[in-house]
């Protein structure tokens, strides 16, 4: 049973985790999403009834497990497989955005050069894509047609501009663009290798739309999946605690069963003074526990709980802290 509650809570957690890495907002606003049964946590704890239907308590313990860690499974590998569609899908789009930002340098220039910048088709003439630093656009207009005998005069246009410089078409005959090249790199003007291809621009534009598109089609439906099915692991999470309470209290205090369980959920600062008044309440259930709470080396035979954990009553932590898209 210990097995299935550690698979329960994994699974729950990497839900309640994910469910913020899609969404992308603030924790506050991701965990109004973490709902059980439309309500959220505390609420549904504090209001908790056993689910007759979904969970027979007439069937085998073991039959309970099984199918819980069954539902977990499931849950599990389908949440792999749908976050392993939409996090390439996310990938794969932040991949082409971050070619549309940065330096002029190494940018995608899909979204920039229009057709009509360049010379197209022609056996000698070609245009070349020259980067600029912004303190030399004066010499840059004084010294481009130098550069090489066979530079077209007035062929210049900037086309962009960034925060470090701007981008230059030229237009030269292609027989001189090593040379070109050259002088340019020797005065810092950087000649971008760019050659029109109209359909591949398009190519990659319709890319990063079909993407986008992608992305928003997937989100609804994930993002959906992931509420219904975090509901689905706390529920059955909680309902393997109570399980546990129950279990643990037969083997404690033995049949008929005569026990009360409750949800206590005190504020921080009152925790030291809680757990003394529920030890002096329940110390005569367990005298030697009670004597030996604070005992480092003691061990619980078939209990499997360590020292902290141990009191006179059963107790069971439920730690909502760790689901906290903080942490």
């Amino acid at each position: 049973m210990a097995q299935v509650k550690v698979c329960l809570f994994s699974v729950i957690k990497k839900i309640a985790q994910y469910i913020g890495e899609i969404m992308g907002d603030s924790a506050e606003k991701a965990q109004e999403n973490l709902l059980a049964n439309g309500v959220d946590l505390v609420s549904y704890m504090s209001r908790f009834e056993w689910d007759m239907a979904k969970y027979p308590v007439k069937q085998p313990l073991n039959n309970l497990t099984d199918s819980l860690s069954k539902q977990m499974s499931q849950i599990d590998t389908d949440l792999k497989s749908r976050a392993l569609t939409y996090n390439n899908i996310k990938s794969n789009l932040q991949s082409l955005e971050r070619k549309t930002v940065g330096s002029l340098l190494t940018r995608t220039l899909a979204d920039i050069v229009n057709k009509e910048d360049f010379v197209l088709n022609s056996e000698y003439l070609i245009t070349l894509l020259v980067v600029v630093p912004k303190t030399s656009y004066t010499a840059w207009q004084k010294t481009y047609e130098s550069l090489s005998d066979m530079v077209v005069p007035r062929s210049t246009k900037m086309i962009a501009e960034d925060a470090e410089g701007g981008l230059f078409t030229v237009t030269l005959f292609r027989k001189v663009i090593d040379e070109f090249k050259a002088k340019a790199r020797e005065i810092k003007f950087i000649v971008r290798e760019f050659y029109f291809n109209e359909r591949e621009l398009q190519s990659e534009k319709d890319e990063m739309i079909k993407l986008e598109a992608d992305k928003k089609q997937q989100y609804g439906p994930l993002l959906r999946w992931l509420k219904v099915n975090f509901s689905e692991a706390f529920i059955a999470w909680i309902h393997i605690k109570a399980l546990r309470v129950f279990v643990e209290s037969v083997l404690r205090y033995g049949l008929p069963v005569n026990f009360q369980a409750v949800i206590l959920h005190p504020y921080k600062k009152s925790m030291k003074r809680l757990r003394d008044v529920l030890n002096a309440l329940f110390r005569h259930l367990d005298e030697a526990a009670a004597a030996n709470m604070k005992d480092v080396g003691m061990d619980i035979p078939g209990l499997q709980l360590n020292n902290q954990d141990y009191y006179p009553y059963v107790f069971f932590k439920i730690d909502l802290n760790s689901l906290d898209f903080q942490s």
